[in-house]
């Protein structure tokens, strides 16, 4: 694999040479991008651009973006389907045939979806680090922790309806406070077939080019009417132009483009590695269990999809990891600023240590990862073992002081635990019974049968008796029996006779003592140390740069761009015609049936998808891509392939951004689906007794 930039040179310097960066809307490299690309961006721009960008919580983790003044938001297919999966049944499969609301009426509300629109930025820096100065341990989360929680509760008011994240920048350089207004009343209003929304399936996804529409409308309700709002993305049907300026706001979740070596070396021997080991036999395993028959194919749809699309994009930072000459950039980046830190005393005694620090850090990680990772962080691939442990955990967590708890179970956080504990979201037994056979199974292969807890929670019973057990005999299907549960507190908790109440009483004392160890004793160390190198970063080479990406808003900036790949160029847009090329009637390189049916009344020159050199990562799924007029000139739905070693660097040569382009939208929207209302209301010519009804 190529090798990227070096690590410090993209890092902690502004190049108008690429276009690189997730950038803060708070400090954005205007000077920078106006030398690039003639463009200023003004505040009151950022400011239109922040307030129309939308974040999708809970199990979507994604972006997106308000299109209408109606409350319409746009985002992607995959980001959506756990949604259309909730909303389908049996004989009705919304993911394979699709959905359109054709009236307001016939919007339906999605079990667990959250929009969150982001409405302030408050630097919280200087009273976070005030209250953990010269703590160690425990001592210093204990003391950050409380304060994070109290600045969220400030923040929030009490109000169900606003969100406040203190948000870790640098790696503990920096702290800013994410307020957010919280929409939980969102509806979906369209979503296309399967086969379009993922056409060419896993042989195309991460490449280019590419033929997808890869969309989905929902609509976001205040007080029980469509939202009203003044900051929402117009729609530019001419689309983008080569070479000149894009944009894209979203939502990055995780990049480690500021990780020491001894850090990545962590994630490519533990995370990547062994999750990659699992989620390859779960594949397999959910591939049988599809052949089960046409429901079971329906249900575990989704699982699939996640799994497979997880997969690919594991094995591609993994091989990044895995590049010697990669690597070695890296190391000599991060000698270089070890040698400048140690050549200044004064530097020296404040972070001299931070590097040997977090290296033995790692090494007591290693030692507890296992039961870390099967024991306390994980759900055991079941829903229902997940509401059990949540309302084990709730009953003990709600009664202590707001900054005592585990921080999910701050007050701040409360509303989107409630949301998605209390859903009304179908759960499948037998699909419940074969991922929880299949995860408790690992669990045992990996503790080892004579390891205490997995005779403790297993007994004599198989991995396969006791889900079956579990899953058959619980009634945490009853939203009613969890609301009551939840409210009856401790006192309900214990004197429950619920099977998966019980089981999960059982693991909640391991479950506990391990996390405690790493919070208590490994946690406080990285977190310092991380802290120390960021201070130590600043100090060397200035802070005029952008942090790792933490699931919250960023934007960057770039332009629709082919690229050069294995001796040819590949052309930046392909059209509407491509697809019926690509089209061989079997899966997944299939077109649905409405497309066939509108081939003759389409504009097959019509641009279909594009790819650009804006800076993205996974996260970024459904963020607008808009010109310097903030008009919608495309949707982010993927990347390509070399764009997976972005999670540590990038490089502008073949890092691409992919993305549907308005063009598509608009055409697919209005002549294979007969969408009026939501190609109206996407040109803001929808009736304003439609849109207030």
């Amino acid at each position: 694999m190529k090798s990227l930039i070096s690590a410090l040179f993209i890092l902690f310097s502004v190049t108008a040479m690429a276009d690189e960066g997730m950038w803060l809307l708070n400090d954005f490299p205007t000077q920078a991008v106006a030398k690039k690309y003639k463009f200023k961006a003004t505040p009151q721009w950022l400011d239109h651009v922040r307030m129309s960008s939308a974040r999708l919580t809970g199990s979507t983790g994604c972006s997106g973006s308000f299109v209408s003044e109606n409350g319409l938001v746009m985002s992607n297919h995959h980001c959506a389907r756990t949604c259309v999966q909730q909303l389908s049944k049996s004989g009705d499969d919304k993911i394979e045939k699709g959905f359109y609301a054709k009236t307001l009426e016939d919007e339906v509300k999605c079990p667990e979806m959250e929009v969150n629109r982001l409405v302030g930025i408050t630097d919280v820096t200087t009273p976070i680090t005030k209250v953990t100065k010269g703590l160690k341990g425990k001592k210093f989360n204990d003391a950050q922790k409380a304060a994070m929680s109290k600045i969220e509760k400030d923040c929030t008011g009490g109000a169900d309806n606003i969100r406040c994240d203190v948000v870790t920048l640098f790696h503990g350089g920096k702290y800013h406070l994410y307020k957010y207004q919280r929409y939980q009343d969102v509806r979906l209003v369209f979503a296309p077939e399967q086969a379009i929304a993922f056409f060419g399936g896993d042989p195309d996804n991460f490449n280019f080019p590419r033929y997808d529409l890869d969309v989905s409308f929902i609509r976001v309700y205040e007080n029980g009417k469509p939202l009203q709002t003044q900051d929402y993305f117009k729609w530019s049907e001419a689309g983008p132009k080569e070479n000149q300026p894009i944009f894209v706001t979203g939502h990055p979740g995780a990049t480690q483009r500021l990780l020491t070596i001894s850090e990545l070396e962590y994630l490519r021997e533990y995370t990547l590695m062994k999750n990659m080991l699992n989620f390859s036999e779960e594949r397999g395993m959910l591939h049988e269990f599809q052949e089960r028959g046409t429901e079971q194919k329906r249900i575990s749809s989704e699982r699939l999809f996640g799994i497979e699309n997880a997969l690919k994009a594991y094995k591609g930072r993994f091989q990044t990891l895995a590049d010697k000459t990669f690597m070695a950039k890296k190391m000599a980046a991060e000698n270089t600023l070890r040698r400048k830190v140690n050549a200044s005393p004064n530097l020296k005694k404040e972070y001299g240590d931070a590097w040997d620090e977090i290296a033995k850090a790692h090494e007591e990680l290693k030692k507890i990862y296992l039961p870390l990772k099967w024991i306390e962080n994980t759900e055991y691939n079941s829903k229902l073992y997940g509401i059990a442990k949540a309302l084990v955990r709730a009953a003990d967590e709600l009664p202590k002081e707001n900054a005592k708890r585990y921080r999910e179970w701050t007050d701040a956080k409360l509303p989107s635990v409630k949301l998605e504990l209390f859903s009304s979201a179908p759960i499948y037994d037998e699909f419940e019974i074969a991922e929880m056979t299949f995860a408790l199974t690992k669990m045992r292969e990996n503790l080892t049968v004579d390891h205490p807890f997995v005779k403790k929670v297993l007994g004599q019973k198989s991995p396969e008796e006791l889900a079956k057990e579990l899953v058959k005999n619980t009634k945490l299907k009853d939203v009613d029996y969890r609301k009551e549960l939840f409210e009856g507190g401790k006192k309900a908790i214990e004197e429950s006779k619920d099977p998966l109440i019980m089981w999960a009483r059982l693991v909640d004392p391991d479950a506990r003592q391990v996390r405690d160890q790493y919070e208590d004793d490994i946690e406080p160390k990285i977190k310092r140390s991380d802290e120390k190198i960021a201070k130590a970063a600043f100090a060397v080479y200035g802070s005029n740069t952008y942090p790792d990406a933490t699931f919250t808003l960023r934007i960057s900036y770039g332009a629709m761009k082919g690229y050069e790949e294995n001796g040819h160029f590949v052309k930046p847009f392909t059209t509407m015609a491509g697809a019926f090329d690509r089209h061989t009637g079997r899966e997944p390189f299939a077109l649905p049936n409405s497309w066939l049916k509108a081939k003759s009344s389409l504009n097959l020159e019509t641009p279909m998808n594009f790819c650009s050199t804006n800076d993205i990562i996974g996260g970024n799924s459904g963020s607008p891509v808009i010109d310097k007029d903030a008009k919608i000139v495309g949707l982010i739905f993927d990347g390509n392939i070399q764009s997976l070693g972005g999670a540590f660097g990038y490089d502008e040569r073949d890092n691409r951004a992919v993305a549907v382009h308005s063009s598509a939208l608009l055409e697919a929207l209005d002549k294979i689906y007969g969408a009026k209302r939501i190609v109206d209301d996407l040109k803001g010519t929808a009736s304003v007794k439609e849109s207030r009804k």
